[in-house]
């Protein structure tokens, strides 16, 4: 088996998009910021994302067995340093506008994209919880520019908006 660090040196060159993924609560939001998620299948249309099972978060996304996935934009880093840092969950949820969609999972208005999902399988595995996910719904936002993680820093993938016209 490999050393952890060398894994851990090796998957920073691995980029990923940047997440905040949500739930709700007895107690309100809950919210963390995740770069592992990615999809499963789009029959029936799935995605997993991963969070450590030692997370305060982790059993209010088990109890409420919904999630969304909202996928930053590139000028969203600073949203992205305070749900991976701030420890009080009302401060994270003030930052940035949010409604719901069908799960009522917290969706950040101005991602990129939304994917509200239910939960439909948890597996642990190693240190780690991993959420399988049915998407319920996606709502698409601005196609400006997404915020990715790479070489254990934040990079602006900025682009045009654009409309793809039907053929």
């Amino acid at each position: 088996m490999i050393a952890k660090e060398l894994y851990r040196d090796a998957m920073a060159r691995l980029g990923a998009a940047v997440n905040i993924v949500t739930t709700t609560s007895d107690t309100g939001p809950v919210g963390f910021t995740a770069s592992a998620v990615c999809s499963v299948t789009d029959d029936p249309p799935t995605l997993l994302v991963c969070m450590n099972r030692s997370s305060k978060s982790n059993p209010a996304f088990k109890a409420s067995q919904v999630l969304c996935v909202n996928t930053l934009a590139a000028d969203q880093e600073a949203l992205s340093t305070a749900f991976a840092t701030l420890p009080d969950m009302g401060e994270r949820f003030r930052l940035g506008e949010w409604d719901e969609m069908h799960t009522c999972a917290p969706s950040l208005k101005s991602a990129v994209v939304n994917f509200d999902c239910r939960i439909k399988t948890v597996t642990e595995v190693g240190t780690h919880s991993v959420f399988f996910c049915e998407v319920e719904d996606v709502r698409h936002g601005p196609t400006t520019g997404g915020l990715i993680y790479f070489s254990r820093n934040y990079h602006q993938l900025i682009g045009k908006n654009c409309t793809v016209e039907p053929d």
